[in-house]
């Protein structure tokens, strides 16, 4: 049985997916997404970076095809019973081994969708299992039909956002109470990071986000640490993970004295962050909340530094990043739904100034708007 849900939730996911396979017209779905075997089976591994493949028929059968380092990962942290090796040899091509897998399923000349926006899937590995299965079977591209199942959040999947969130909040205390001049950006991400396993998490979907100086106006995990200095900035985006379910935050803190320019950031950042949660309500469309965060940053004379999406899904994702669908951009007409967990992030990056601002924390879809899962203040922090 899976570790982190009852059967019978598991066994419900599995039947939506059938349903869904049943209205598009698909006998079976072959994935290759990670996140989708957590979801249906609750199979737990990062093996997906070499070729593997889960099937689950329309039919309900589910059928695992991995690597031998694998096979006892399947068996102890999922419900998949039918778990098939391909073997490693010089010429190997696990392509063949998918189609015995499924002709003993009865698949030849059958409708099978396919996971094709996936990292499991290299553009290799497509053409192994393009080829082998050529004239085999028709191949749909289907890789939405797991990822729309897994937006609405069941009770217990809410439960380990909420964990996930409060293992946030524990990170970011341990930010806040060692930013000071002079701290070393290893030590506080080293006490963030510690936060978050001895709570019982686990490690993110993308590395925790590190930024000092100049380094603070990126977004991105780069190599190479420093010590803060006197006058200093320091540029934080990081999550909880709590049975891979995510939790992400995000913070610029201040070392020294803040200055006006800094200041005014900050409050444009609390506005719109207002302003997005005050526009997240079911059946409204994503596009609603960027206009917000872009209307509330242009007003304040921002536009320059602000981005073009304001936010994302939360979910319970693998590497190599914890972005989950759907997002916050322009136009995005993807209507909100309740029971839904979105991370907002209200970023500003002012490159003819030298300054970065942000401020973002995750949310949960409610009946009437939402709620945040962080408890951690809003306050701008000066060390």
């Amino acid at each position: 049985m899976p570790l982190h849900f009852s059967q019978d939730e598991m066994t419900a996911r599995r039947q939506a997916a059938q349903e869904a396979m049943t209205a598009r017209g698909l006998d079976g779905l072959l994935m290759f997404k990670q996140e989708s075997m957590y979801y249906l089976t609750g199979y737990d591994t990062f093996g997906f970076a070499l070729f593997q493949c889960l099937y689950l028929g329309a039919d309900g059968e589910v059928t695992l095809l991995t690597r031998l380092p694998d096979l006892r990962q399947a068996q102890q942290t999922s419900d998949i019973e039918d778990i098939r090796i391909w073997v490693d040899r010089a010429g190997m091509n696990p392509g063949h081994d998918l189609k015995d897998m499924l002709e003993s399923h009865g698949c030849r000349g059958k409708r099978l969708g396919i996971e094709m926006d996936s990292y499991g899937l290299t553009a290799k590995s497509w053409r192994l299992v393009e080829t082998a299965l050529d004239g085999f079977c028709q191949l749909e591209d289907a890789s939405d039909l797991v990822t729309l199942l897994r937006r609405i959040k069941s009770p217990q999947e809410i439960a380990y956002h909420r964990e996930a969130a409060k293992l946030a909040d524990q990170a970011l205390e341990e930010a806040v109470s060692l930013t000071r001049a002079g701290a070393f950006e290893g030590d506080i991400l080293a006490a963030m990071q510690g936060a978050v396993f001895r709570g019982g998490g686990d490690y993110a979907g993308n590395e925790f986000i590190i930024g000092s100086g100049n380094g603070a106006l990126l977004c991105r995990y780069f190599t190479g640490r420093r010590h803060l200095e006197p006058q200093d900035q320091l540029t934080l985006e990081f999550a909880g993970a709590y049975r891979r379910y995510h939790a992400a935050m995000m913070r610029t803190l201040l070392v020294g004295t803040a200055n006006d320019h800094q200041k005014a950031m900050y409050a444009a950042c609390l506005e719109a962050l207002a302003a997005c949660e005050a526009a997240i309500k079911p059946g409204q469309p994503m596009g609603d909340v960027f206009g917000a965060y872009a209307r509330v940053m242009d007003a304040h004379g921002f536009r320059h530094a602000r981005l073009n999406a304001c936010g994302y899904g939360m979910g319970a994702v693998y590497n190599p990043i914890w972005v989950d669908f759907p997002m916050f951009y322009h136009g995005n007409e993807w209507l909100m739904s309740e029971s839904g967990v979105f991370f907002l992030h209200m970023i500003l990056m002012d490159s003819e100034a030298g300054q970065a601002m942000s401020l973002g924390h995750s949310v949960l879809v409610t009946a009437d708007g939402c709620e945040p899962l962080s408890q951690a203040p809003l306050d701008l922090v000066v060390k």
